[in-house]
């Protein structure tokens, strides 16, 4: 079960627009949605996130039903899933504990997984006075300080121990990272860069004619990716990123921005689009505050709308006329033309719908930084 807040903020269709990625989210870590329940508030309690009466509703749905876990779409405080569990009786995570959860199911490499243990640690480290009061004893002035409160005590120190031992190990792999690409050479780097799920790791197949994993899953890449590519005897390196969402923990961000340390180092981005989305320009926003939040934003970028066959079947009726059509999708690429100076090319990764133009997009920008940056070499166009 899935549950979400509509405050003074947000409109009733941009949070059902957050619980259907929610629901996504919910699938790509194995588990089947039943029921999702919201409820208008000024701000979420601070008690039980959602009011006692609705709370008493849920548990009334949960009741005699096979449901075992609820998902809440916003960070929890530690006695907030502690109180609302006592009334619930199932486990109970937010939005940010699923995420942290796929990514520990895709983490591959040492990196990925230092990463994710990291910001898993940081995630509980707030949260451990909410775990534990259970076993404080009631009431307080002398003879409140139980058993729990030792337990709290000991167990951040462990925590806080365990963050600085994975920050340790994290900054070596990083060294070690740091050195591979040194060893790169002169090579203009050419990153990919996205909301999750826009189709990036099949656009980095076509690209670099690779096998990098891709299913339509949140979040299937986790570990960057680099290949060397070349366009007519022009090389550059290609590299694969995690996709990036809504509401994204911000401890995730900070353990994985050595991960991200491909998208500052490059030299042009490839901004990719799912365009067939209801919401992909709201996606595009949040790309581009993750972009500036990793002070890469500045950056050459092309912007790659994809998925464009799905468009079509999702904006146009059978029964209209080829011209009206074609009419509707060049005034789409002329008003995307003046916002991005040009910069944009539409196509259908799955498709393989024009991949060429995009390689020759692609080429032009490559080419042109060699020309600037080398001016008197010519071994990189041979």
């Amino acid at each position: 079960m899935i549950v979400g807040v509509i405050t003074k903020d947000q409109t009733e269709r941009q949070v059902q627009e957050f619980l259907d990625e929610l629901v996504f989210l919910a699938e790509t870590a194995g588990a089947q949605t039943v029921k999702r329940f919201t409820q208008r508030l000024a701000h979420p309690d601070r008690t039980t996130f959602v009011g006692k009466g609705k709370l008493e509703e849920i548990h009334q749905f949960i009741a005699g039903r096979n449901i075992d876990l609820v998902i809440f779409d916003d960070e929890l405080t530690g006695s907030q899933i502690s109180n609302i569990s006592k009334v619930l009786k199932v486990k109970v995570i937010d939005r940010s504990d699923l995420i942290l959860d796929i990514f520990a199911r895709r983490a591959r490499t040492a990196q990925a997984k230092v990463q994710v243990e990291l910001a898993q640690y940081q995630y509980i480290l707030p949260r451990l006075r909410g775990m534990w009061s259970h076993l404080e004893r009631q009431g307080g002035g002398i003879g409140s300080r139980g058993p729990g409160e030792t337990e709290i005590e000991t167990d951040r120190r462990i925590v806080k121990d365990k963050i600085s031992l994975l920050r340790k190990r994290l900054a070596e792999i990083d060294k070690q990272s740091l050195t591979q690409r040194k060893e790169r050479g002169e090579f203009i780097r050419v990153a990919l860069v996205g909301y999750t799920n826009v189709g990036k790791s099949t656009t980095m197949n076509l690209l670099s004619k690779s096998e990098v994993f891709a299913e339509n899953k949140l979040f299937a890449t986790l570990d960057t990716t680099t290949r060397k590519v070349v366009f007519e005897q022009t090389p550059f390196l290609l590299s694969d990123t995690v996709g990036f969402i809504r509401k994204l923990p911000h401890h995730l961000v900070e353990s994985f921005k050595s991960t991200l340390d491909e998208v500052r180092e490059s030299d042009i981005l490839l901004h990719v689009v799912d365009i067939s989305h209801p919401q992909y320009e709201e996606q595009i926003e949040v790309v581009n505050r993750t972009l500036q939040e990793l002070k890469a934003f500045d950056k050459p970028t092309i912007l790659i709308f994809n998925k464009m066959d799905l468009y079509e079947q999702n904006t146009f009726d059978e029964w209209l006329a080829p011209e009206i059509k074609e009419e509707i999708l060049t005034k789409l690429k002329a008003d995307w033309d003046v916002k991005t100076n040009g910069n944009t090319v539409f196509i259908s990764a799955a498709e393989k719908r024009n991949i060429e133009e995009l390689r020759k997009t692609i080429m032009d920008k490559v080419s042109q930084l060699y020309r600037e940056r080398y001016p008197y070499k010519t071994e990189f166009f041979y």
